[in-house]
């Protein structure tokens, strides 16, 4: 039997988030197919959670010199002649430095994966980054990328050449995401009968701009009963939880914290709203719109495009709080038009997003 390939996986961290979660999924599901180390940069390894204890991966931190760069590039080649991997996939900004030591001179095969920024390009990107990004990619087999707009930026900014953009939309399990939810996940919490829950999961950082949506919500008429679930930890909670109480709204958010089954509580959310600086393609909203909960969303990334036509009407210009405030109030009080909007935004999930093509298109990623 020949050996398994040998997949190095390299991530500015392995905490938990959407680009890891997601990376998790793909490897449980090709299970003994490949061999797998991971790699976390900035040391936390917490989405190994994620992992199935069937698939053989190895998850550990890189322990590498802390200053120069040249002293890293050259720890970099050594630990990639030491390995040997089959195949080197480097994971957005953060890994940037991987990419440039194995393009200088190529010691295996190459996949860049780019699936968005931090806030500090939410708006442009950095010149240097650019010019650091077009030699460090410059010999990549492929540059993978989930979103039209990262194909722009790919091709447009970074002057990639367009045949080695794959772009490979995010998929969803739609039949895990359908699920009923479970009663006392997230522990603690119970749906009245008579209220709404405005919800989202996120990771608490300042790119997720989770502190808009808190002021947002506590600006909804009080006249409906309203709850703010957020699903997600972070080095912003407790912040965020000293500005629920300044804003006289502590009593109505629901700090739920992480989550490792977010299919068991997304059925409870009735308006799934995201908030984000920055997006591409994200996973969140995949989740959802599997979940058939009506969306309420900043205009970022590709969101709009994602779901269908009678959903984007609520998807609003990211500078406009209140316009996200009034679409939220809309959905708040129509319980009918909240229903039919979940349903188009499952059957849209179902139709385009599926996991199977995702899990397809990445199987052509590792094998070519």
């Amino acid at each position: 039997m020949a050996a398994q390939p040998h997949l190095l996986h390299v991530f500015p961290t392995f905490a938990h988030g959407g680009v890891p979660i997601r990376i998790s999924t793909i490897i449980n599901h090709f299970g003994e197919r490949y061999r797998h180390t991971i790699l976390s940069l900035d040391g936390p390894t917490d989405c190994r959670s994620r992992l199935s204890a069937e698939v053989p991966v190895e998850v550990r931190a890189f322990d590498g010199p802390a200053t120069g760069l040249l002293g890293r590039l050259c720890a970099i080649r050594r630990f990639l002649k030491y390995e040997s991997p089959d195949l080197l996939l480097t994971f957005n900004w953060g890994a940037a430095e991987w990419a440039l030591a194995n393009t200088l001179s190529p010691i295996c095969r190459h996949v860049h994966l780019e699936s968005g920024f931090g806030v500090e390009e939410a708006e442009r990107q950095i010149p240097r980054r650019v010019y650091f990004r077009r030699l460090a990619l410059a010999r990549a087999s492929q540059v993978v990328v989930p979103s039209f707009n990262l194909v722009r930026i790919a091709t447009e900014i970074w002057k990639l050449p367009r045949h080695k953009i794959r772009h490979i939309p995010n998929g969803v399990d739609c039949e895990l995401f359908a699920q009923t939810p479970i009663i006392g996940e997230p522990p603690g919490f119970v749906k009245r009968p008579d209220e709404v829950i405005i919800g989202t999961v996120a990771p608490l950082r300042a790119e997720k701009s989770i502190a808009r949506l808190i002021k947002i919500f506590a600006q909804l008429s009080p006249a409906k009963r309203l709850r703010l679930l957020l699903v997600g930890d972070g080095d912003q909670r407790a912040s965020l939880e000293a500005l629920a109480f300044e804003l006289g709204i502590a009593d109505r958010v629901v700090f739920a914290g992480h989550c490792e089954g977010i299919e068991k509580i997304l059925g409870w959310i009735d308006i799934f709203a995201m908030t984000s600086d920055t997006e591409q393609m994200p996973n969140s909203i995949l989740q959802a719109m599997a979940a058939g909960r009506a969306i309420a969303s900043f205009d970022v990334g590709d969101v709009k495009a994602m779901l269908p036509e009678e959903s984007r009407a609520f998807v609003t210009p990211r500078n406009d709080d209140e316009a996200l405030r009034t679409a939220l109030g809309t959905l708040v009080s129509q319980a009918s038009l909240r229903e039919g909007l979940g349903a188009g935004n499952r059957d849209h999930a179902r139709k385009v997003y599926a996991a199977e093509r995702m899990f397809e298109a990445y199987g052509e990623v590792f094998d070519a």
